[in-house]
């Protein structure tokens, strides 16, 4: 067993066949053990215990999820907790019994995440897709299929953008472990996520609105058709329309109030109601069973739309395209970015920057209400065969 001043360049380049041992000529038992055909570089410590007096040796990690510099580290500090009387195997041991549950919780945690304006998101994210389909598994035993068992049903869910930041977290999470010494190595360094695709931009014009619209009832369920017109009355998402309940409803100040635990970004939301729109709501209230508004789910109704896309008479559109188009139509219509970003629930507009963040605390319902009120106005026309053409002003606009 060979003993060598260890290199950045000779741990990078070595190569022998069969499997060899290279003692560290700097740090006392410290052990670069290389595969056959260098194919596997690990590091281990080789010290005496202090429970029995034998010899004995632990893992500390592969090359190259842990350097030279990493190593030596990770040994004088395991033969001093020898030293001091404490077997470095338990703690080990203990480190190796955390479940990813208990690992998200100690990187939540983490004092310097908490800094972070994105905490509370990653919070969320982590304990809606990560935590259910992995939590229990100790932390040793995270393999490359287990993430993929994450990510790829939200994939297929028709959610890119939830599945490439699932993945992410999960990634940054790791990474953590290994930094702070509750992994000896990232289980998924270089592994690839899911792919994201360009964003759509796909936004209806109004003939395109106007046909949508006469459509629905001739193409889709009742429930259905009223979850459609709803998503492109409010500017809502999908899942918040479909996922609608009695109890968020409010129909003297005619609100609807989301809770935080139904929004995307984990943010209370109150969408004011137009007239077209809590006529929509009461005529779905009607054929209501329990406190669900609509008794479908989010998937199954974007999955009917795109099964019936040829028959609404315009080319292919998404659900999500009603809240784009919705959006769109009240910009077009004077409504300014910051309360266009009220309406849409979107912390990237109406919390950017410290005075918005910290120092304004003004909600913009009125502005809200008016802007949806314009909007409705707006739809109605369209859809009516009425509407005329709008000329952006060049004014300020008033809402």
């Amino acid at each position: 067993m060979p003993r060598v001043k260890l290199t950045d360049r000779f741990v990078a380049g070595v190569k022998p066949d069969g499997r060899i041992d290279y003692f560290d000529a700097v740090t006392t038992g410290l052990v670069l053990r290389v595969a056959a055909a260098g194919r596997r570089k690990s590091w281990c410590l080789f010290y005496t215990s202090p429970l029995d007096g034998k010899r004995a040796r632990i893992g500390l990690g592969s090359y190259p999820a842990l350097g030279l510099a990493g190593a030596r580290t990770k040994a004088i500090e395991a033969a001093g907790a020898a030293v001091d009387g404490s077997d470095p195997r338990r703690t080990m041991k203990a480190t190796a019994s955390l479940t990813v549950t208990d690992l998200a919780e100690a990187y939540i945690g983490d004092p310097r995440k908490a800094r972070l304006r994105t905490i509370g998101e990653i919070r969320r994210r982590l304990r809606r897709d990560v935590l259910p389909v992995i939590g229990d598994l100790r932390i040793t035993e995270v393999a490359r299929r287990d993430v993929r068992n994450v990510f790829e049903p939200i994939e297929r869910s028709g959610k890119p953008v939830s599945a490439r930041r699932a993945f992410a977290d999960l990634h940054a999470m790791l990474r953590w472990a290994v930094e702070h010494e509750y992994l000896p190595t990232n289980p998924i360094e270089g592994m690839r996520g899911p792919d994201i695709k360009a964003p759509r931009e796909r936004v209806l014009s109004e003939s395109e609105i106007e046909t949508l619209w006469n459509a629905l009832p001739k193409v889709l369920p009742p429930t259905y058709r009223r979850i459609v017109q709803l998503c492109l009355l409010t500017a809502q998402r999908l899942g918040e329309v479909s996922g609608m309940t009695r109890n968020e409803l409010h129909f003297d100040r005619a609100e609807w109030h989301l809770p935080g635990s139904r929004t995307k970004n984990g943010h209370p939301h109150i969408v004011p109601l137009s007239d077209p729109a809590v006529a929509i709501i009461r005529e779905a209230l009607e054929d209501a069973a329990d406190a669900s508004v609509f008794s479908p789910q989010g998937v199954t109704v974007s999955a009917l739309v795109s099964v019936r896309n040829a028959q609404f008479g315009i080319p292919h559109w998404t659900i999500h395209d009603c809240r784009r188009t919705a959006l769109t139509g009240m910009a077009r219509l004077g409504v300014a970015p910051i309360v266009l970003g009220h309406v849409a629930n979107h912390l990237t507009t109406t919390k950017a920057g410290i005075t918005l963040a910290v120092y304004s605390k003004y909600d913009y319902a009125q502005e809200k209400r008016a802007a949806l009120e314009l909007w409705a106005d707006r739809l109605s026309a369209i859809v009516g065969g009425k509407a005329a053409t709008v000329t952006p002003l060049k004014r300020k606009a008033t809402v």
